[in-house]
């Protein structure tokens, strides 16, 4: 019986081409617009996590804040290198820990001269923060306990500085320090906050210190977490620390800020999770529109089909059998309208998303979903019809003309 409405059904809809073709529109675009949505914010979702591991995934930061600065200053006061170690000792759950300092200035080699950032950090500090030395290597114990004028390149000073050679092993001059190049780093893009995260040279802590910036200070600390403990346990132990070691009453506004990336992470995919639900919830408006249009177009065909709904009646069809055609139809016709939807779908996400620069993120769950949401509509939106054929009396049937 099934097969037999099915047959019917698809007979039905190639003897009215034209017009099941634009009975299903709605559903077209409400699935396609729906699965669209959900498509491009997943993958803006995985483009915005991505950049956010890029500064590493379970990182703690701590810059100095401007409640801190002194009087007639209009610098924050900034950390300590006594700080670095006595965190990573005597706070739980700290894997590694690394300060940093950093300056803005001119880097040249042949000539080309390139303002960019120079940081000054330790092995612990590239590990923390994803950082990965494509070729050459990372510094040395010594280098780094000495303070030696070695440096590690971004991709972006290194395309603008050494177009067409390899730069491993030549002078890089960084204001008026000179520094053999022992490294370059892996292409990062853009980071969270907007910046060129290729647009650095990396030098040892020390070196940066007493060489480019003239002082001992620590500009920001990053901290790896270890992934069994609680970051905001960590948090609440870190604050608690350095408001001792800066000499802050409890009451007393911290002149430090902690910058947690994890939170970040979440918080900014729980957003955007809740607007692309928000988009698609809207775009599926359409869906119940095109439902609206499968009931008038089958209480058409309803109407023209009196006369022959009954005559099967009248040689026996019983009035299960004729709701189940109605029935079958409506479904049909909003689960090829599924199916057009999906397709369509699939090509303008990848259009979108390659305008947008993200990831394309193929779900199999909310196109399956869709189908099945459409085909449901047909059975939700095609009963009254169908409902309305079986209810017709066949005498009364049988004299519509």
């Amino acid at each position: 019986m099934l097969g037999a409405s099915l047959l019917l059904a698809f007979r039905e809809i190639r003897r009215h081409l034209l017009r099941s073709v634009l009975t299903v529109l709605g559903i077209v675009i409400g699935v396609a617009a729906v699965i669209t949505m959900v498509t491009v914010g997943n993958g803006v979702t995985a483009s915005v996590r991505q950049q956010i591991a890029s500064l590493g995934a379970n990182t703690l930061m701590v810059i100095p804040n401007q409640a801190g600065r002194q009087a007639g200053s209009a610098a924050p006061r900034p950390f300590q290198t006594e700080d670095v170690p006595t965190i990573g000792s005597q706070i739980a759950g700290v894997k590694a820990v690394s300060g940093q300092a950093s300056s803005s200035t001119t880097a040249t080699a042949d000539g080309i001269n390139w303002q960019t950032t120079v940081t000054g950090t330790t092995n612990a500090g590239i590990a923390i923060q994803a950082m990965t030395v494509t070729s050459g290597r990372p510094f040395t114990s010594d280098e780094e306990s000495a303070g030696k004028s070695v440096c590690i390149i971004g991709a972006t000073v290194r395309k603008n500085l050494f177009p067409t050679g390899e730069p491993l092993g030549r002078e890089l001059r960084v204001g008026r320090l000179s520094c053999p190049i022992i490294g370059t780093l892996k292409e990062r893009g853009q980071g969270g906050m907007g910046n060129d995260q290729d647009d650095v040279v990396l030098m040892p802590l020390r070196t940066v210190q007493r060489q480019i910036v003239g002082n001992m200070d620590i500009n920001l600390i990053v901290i790896g977490v270890d992934p069994a403990y609680d970051n905001k346990a960590v948090s609440a132990d870190l604050d608690k620390l350095l408001r001792e070691r800066r000499h802050l009453a409890p009451d007393q506004e911290a002149d430090f800020r902690l910058i947690d990336m994890k939170q970040i992470s979440d918080t900014v995919s729980g957003t955007l999770r809740v607007m692309t639900g928000l988009v698609a919830a809207i775009a599926s408006i359409s869906l119940i529109v095109g439902g609206i249009g499968i009931v008038n177009i089958m209480l058409v065909s309803v109407t023209e089909r009196t006369r022959e709904i009954g005559i099967r009646l009248a040689i026996g069809a019983l009035a299960r059998e004729v709701r189940l055609q109605f029935l079958t139809e409506a479904v049909v016709l909003c689960s090829l309208g599924g199916a057009i939807g999906i397709a369509l779908s699939f090509g303008l996400s990848l259009l979108l998303t390659g305008i947008m620069g993200v990831d394309f993120v193929f779900n199999p769950l909310i196109n399956l979903g869709s189908l099945l949401f459409a085909s449901f509509l047909g059975i939700v939106f095609g009963y009254v019809p169908a409902q309305r054929a079986a209810a017709l009396n066949p005498i009364d049937a049988l004299r519509h003309e």
